[in-house]
């Protein structure tokens, strides 16, 4: 499968990697299952307040979604029709975002391209703008900061794009950040905190004791833990780790993107630029990632021909320079959606935590998710604004149903 363009990670590895001395460890005060940005983020948080923390990943550090994603920090762009309760999660892990880069940055030593740049949404024809217009009422009425732009207006401040775009939507205080930037340093940050990494270690079973989860078995041996944390992405409900009682309604969306290579002579974007097909986000080393598709089709990897298509189709609609752009690369994953696309976050048995199911929104609400599970973790209870994500509400929506 290919994959988001990144830097080596150079993460320790069990079996032949960089470092392959290095095994599971026998005991932490905290494992988490799994080696992706809510897994780091987590992990990363929990190990600031002193306790001991290893991350077990059944591939690579980042293989799942993390290094497939776009970047994007757009609470208002991704504001749609009965995504209302998920909203003030998001506003609140916005906020958050510029302290946790800040912090991220100091830790790594390196900067993770976070722009602040905002995102323009765009419509072409009477149909496209009317369905915009409603977005935009959706967004006023939810107190979300948004602007209306005339067709005109949209191309002065995107000269690129084509005559044609009639009317957008301006989005100031949604940002973006380069993934492969954020996981590089998340690994950096982990080491400096001495959190154990250790990849290529499937885990195939939860170690119980007297009803509690007290660690993981693995391919490589058992860690045990006071707390296991499961943040597998779309993995979280595969594997038959957890029992039927506590099914993660979470499943894979496959998302092919690509990245194009600008230059001097083709141009580039200024801003985040989403149509109704595809969203376009410049980076600060002149690539443009052109995504995503959105195909419910299980765990089926690769890059297809259609899923190209319309991403190129999509992105030539309204930036004609794309032609003239070299292919950098091409790539797929797996996004982990759960049944109402928000994440599910919370202690679901004695010593078992989840962070699980951010859908499209992983990289926005890694901060909020990272300093909720800590504070779980840390305190005994996750802060206000996360309680509702629990898995109870699922029980408590089929329990509706069943009495109708």
């Amino acid at each position: 499968m290919g994959r988001h363009p990144a830097s080596p990670i150079g993460v320790r590895r069990t079996n032949g990697g960089t470092n392959p001395s290095v095994t599971l460890p026998a005991r932490a005060d905290v494992a988490i299952v799994g080696g992706g940005l809510i897994g780091l983020s987590i992990a990363w948080r929990i190990a600031q307040s002193g306790r001991s923390v290893a991350v077990v990943e059944r591939e690579t550090i980042g293989s799942g979604a993390s290094l497939a994603a776009t970047g994007m920090l757009a609470p208002a762009a991704e504001h749609e029709p009965g995504s209302d309760p998920l909203l003030p999660l998001a506003l609140d892990s916005l906020r958050r975002w510029p302290g946790f880069r800040d912090e991220l940055e100091a830790a790594a030593g390196h900067d993770i391209d976070y722009r602040e740049d905002g995102t323009l949404v765009l419509a072409i024809g009477r149909d496209e703008v009317e369905r915009l217009r409603f977005r935009y009422d959706l967004q006023r009425r939810s107190g979300v900061a948004a602007e209306w732009v005339a067709g005109t207006e949209v191309r002065r401040r995107e000269p690129a794009l084509r005559p044609s775009v009639t009317a957008g939507v301006f989005c100031p205080l949604d940002h973006q950040v380069d993934p492969s930037r954020v996981m590089a340093a998340l690994v950096q940050a982990c080491r400096g905190a001495s959190v154990a990494l250790v990849e290529n270690s499937p885990v195939v079973a939860l170690e119980r004791t007297s009803g509690r989860v007290t660690g993981l078995r693995t391919a490589n041996g058992v860690l045990q833990a006071d707390t296991v944390i499961l943040a597998a992405g779309a993995w979280s409900g595969e594997g038959g780790l957890l029992p039927q009682n506590l099914a993660l309604p979470v499943r894979p969306l496959k998302g092919q993107s690509l990245a194009l290579k600008t230059t001097a002579h083709t141009g580039t974007l200024s801003h985040m630029v989403w149509t109704e097909q595809v969203h376009m986000a410049p980076k600060g080393d002149g690539r443009i990632v052109v995504g995503a598709t959105v195909e419910d089709c299980g765990f089926r990897p690769g890059v297809t021909a259609g899923g190209l298509y319309a991403l190129l189709e999509g992105a030539r609609r309204v930036l004609p320079g794309i032609e003239e752009m070299e292919v950098e690369a091409v790539w797929s994953g797996f996004r982990p959606t759960s049944d109402d696309d928000a994440p599910i976050l919370g202690e679901i048995a004695p010593g078992l935590v989840v962070a699980t199911g951010h859908h499209r929104n992983g990289y926005l609400l890694a901060p909020v998710t990272a300093d909720a599970i800590a504070a779980l973790v840390t305190t005994g209870a996750m802060p206000a604004v996360a309680r509702d994500f629990s898995l109870a509400r699922f029980t408590a929506s089929q329990d509706v149903r069943a009495s109708a």
